[in-house]
């Protein structure tokens, strides 16, 4: 008898455990979901404090950019200087807004480009000649989205009169006032190692001997830039850790530079037989990693009191890997990158775009006069982190859980609003997160960043909204799709899907 009463007391004693779990459900069904799954072994779990102290500098105006080739431009903005594509400077406003953005125009096509240069005949490496409509539309693009341009000039040619030429064409057809700096030269710690140009019968031409070093290349920089406008000039533009090694001394013999030009990637396919995968994407290494990489360039620059720029960036160098760097995971790496650059204190990024390549951010089509575009799932990731970090945002300290498959970043923005940004790299398993902050609001917003699978090339989703297949005005559409987070015991409980990431927005 006293075994059965036992018994009853236990279950009774479970029942009111029971009834009272029901009724904090019925306050924070979130919570409830957590905690009842926080033993489930397809979850991570994963545990955030945001600090009150910030760390590093504000997050400048212009921060966040484009790279684009010479002649993209054309193929991005139209061959109209009174009709630009709207859609392409919709997508640019994207990124920065009310704000001026910094956009670089070169890339491989620096060395490849010209302004004819009087009583000189065309030279054989040659593959895209400036035009007075390509300045004209160039000059439109730049006063419609108030851009400030940096313009790749040619080295490659060893030659300061059609370096001249092409710098006069930039200023007097564009205007000095949106001309942020002038750059000569890409990477050219390849110039001795490809092919430049080809000659009639088929013969590679590079454009330096094989032993071209980066005393070489100090030396050429200085005797092409004594030909150029008195204007800001950026560099050095390479990629080689070796020669960012000695930063220090090109700094040292080039005064005139203000703006100091790395380019980083991650992630390697220059060999037919090279291979990356989503996992490496989505690692530390390719993102913290790539970050720590020019922390020390960041000091030196800023030492002198130059900017230092990474002006070209992308997930895989030569074009991209198809099935990593065309899909979503592109669009978590660069939302991870973009933060893990800032907090090294560099002063701007400049995402690379090529037209045809793997890794473009989105192609343009007109059809019956009218433009559409195609948004890829890198651009997605860019444009969650401008909504994270407006210009003048400061990095807040974290604690907890934040590296590993799960990363977490916070800001604090100057309209007194805190974001905390949640990235679960993990592919298969789901992150229950806990976000703890100094004074947690008495609700908040959660945006999502989703698709339907890492590997998706379509159905990305950024607050429920998207672009879609095509979009005529380069702006999300859809009904937009936030949740109100009420905070449980003084923190936020989010479940994080495999491989997404989320927006946590809490009021001042």
């Amino acid at each position: 008898m006293g075994a059965v009463n036992t018994f009853a007391a236990g279950r009774y004693r479970f029942l009111v455990a029971a009834l009272a779990a029901l009724a904090a459900c019925a306050v924070a069904a979130a919570l409830c979901t957590t905690v009842a799954r926080s033993s489930s072994p397809d979850a991570q779990t994963a545990a955030v404090s945001v600090g009150g102290s910030t760390v590093g500098q504000p997050v400048p105006s212009g921060f966040l950019g484009l790279s684009i080739e010479i002649p993209a431009i054309a193929t991005y903005a139209g061959l109209d200087p009174q009709a630009i594509n709207p859609v392409f400077e919709q997508l640019l406003r994207n990124l920065a807004p009310d704000q001026s953005q910094v956009l670089r125009i070169g890339g491989d096509s620096t060395d490849w480009t010209w302004y004819p240069v009087p009583h000189m005949r065309r030279p054989p490496w040659v593959r895209y000649t400036l035009s007075k409509r390509w300045l004209a539309v160039t000059r439109a693009l730049a006063e419609a989205v108030d851009a400030r341009l940096i313009f790749g000039i040619n080295l490659e040619a060893h030659s300061p009169r059609v370096a001249a030429a092409e710098a006069d064409a930039l200023v007097g057809g564009i205007g000095p006032q949106s001309i942020d700096a002038l750059e000569p030269g890409n990477e050219p710690e390849l110039y001795g190692s490809f092919g430049w140009y080809r000659t009639p019968t088929g013969r590679a031409v590079e454009g330096r001997a094989h032993g071209y070093d980066f005393s070489d290349f100090t030396h050429d920089f200085s005797n092409i830039t004594r030909s150029l406008p008195q204007i800001q000039l950026a560099g050095p533009g390479i990629g080689s850790s070796s020669w960012i090694q000695q930063l220090r001394a090109f700094l040292t013999a080039e005064p005139r530079v203000g703006v100091v030009t790395l380019h980083r990637y991650p992630l390697k396919r220059c060999l037919a037989t090279a291979r990356v995968t989503v996992g490496q994407l989505l690692s530390e290494s390719s993102s913290i990693g790539l970050a720590g990489s020019v922390a020390h360039n960041v000091a030196i620059a800023h030492a002198r009191g130059h900017q230092l720029r990474i002006d070209e960036l992308n997930s895989v160098a030569c074009g991209g890997q198809r099935g990593v760097s065309d899909t979503f995971a592109s669009s978590l790496w660069s939302l991870d990158a973009l933060f893990a650059m800032a907090s090294v204190g560099v002063d701007g990024v400049n995402v690379h775009t090529v037209p045809n390549s793997i890794n473009e951010l989105f192609t343009f089509e007109q059809v019956n006069g009218q433009w559409q575009g195609s948004v890829r799932p890198d651009y997605y990731g860019l444009l969650m982190f401008a909504q994270a970090a407006p210009p003048g945002s400061r990095l807040l300290k974290l604690s907890g859980t934040t590296r590993g498959a799960f990363r977490a970043w916070a800001t604090l923005a100057p309209d007194g609003h805190t974001r905390v940004v949640l990235i679960n790299t993990n592919t298969a398993r789901r992150a229950l997160v806990t976000v703890r902050a100094l004074s947690a609001a008495a609700s908040a917003t959660l945006e999502r960043l989703t698709a339907p699978a890492v590997t998706s090339k379509s159905g990305v989703t950024l607050g429920g909204q998207t672009f879609g297949p095509e979009t005529s005005t380069g702006m999300l559409a859809g009904t937009p799709q936030t949740t109100s987070v009420a905070p449980v015991g003084g923190a936020y409980h989010i479940t994080l899907p495999a491989a997404s990431a989320a927006l946590l927005t809490l009021s001042s």
